[in-house]
């Protein structure tokens, strides 16, 4: 499995909108981010489009306007951000259920099914367990094991 750009970029753009929110700057602006993040503003609007219409972000228009994220930054998980950006983290169609995703018509009696299934639950374990706020609590720290935390 592989996370596009799309999904990494959104994930980046959620921390930093989640970083620079403040009582005073109550919003941040996709010029800001783009130029903090060095990732153009057009690609930034298709992005967030998707996470605000799923309600991870809200937006304020006019002078002073931007973004900002709709919960806590505690409450939004790195699992939610990326399958709104992604779609499903299932490394095979067979691990996210469905029966004939491998070809066969007896998905039950593939022997790697047990594989795929096991590495799925496992990467929804994790993206499902750290939250935004965990990543800006971490930020900085590129070595930071955050299957350590993960019961």
């Amino acid at each position: 499995m592989k996370i596009s750009t799309r999904g990494r970029y959104g994930l980046k753009v959620v921390v930093d909108i989640a970083q620079y929110t403040t009582p005073q700057a109550r919003c941040v602006s996709l010029k800001s981010s783009s130029e903090r993040l060095g990732i153009s503003e057009n690609y930034l609007e298709q992005i967030v489009a998707p996470l605000k219409k799923a309600d991870i972000l809200k937006s304020v228009r006019g002078a002073g306007g931007g973004y900002y994220l709709s919960r806590p930054a505690e409450e939004l998980t790195v699992g939610e951000i990326l399958r709104i950006l992604e779609g499903s983290l299932a490394p095979t169609d067979c691990a996210a259920g469905d029966s004939d995703g491998c070809g066969d018509s007896d998905c039950a009696g593939c022997p790697s099914k047990a594989v795929w299934t096991s590495l799925f639950e496992n990467i929804n374990n994790v993206v499902d367990n750290i939250t935004i706020n965990d990543l800006l609590k971490n930020f900085g720290d590129e070595r930071k094991d955050f299957t350590n935390d993960i019961s």
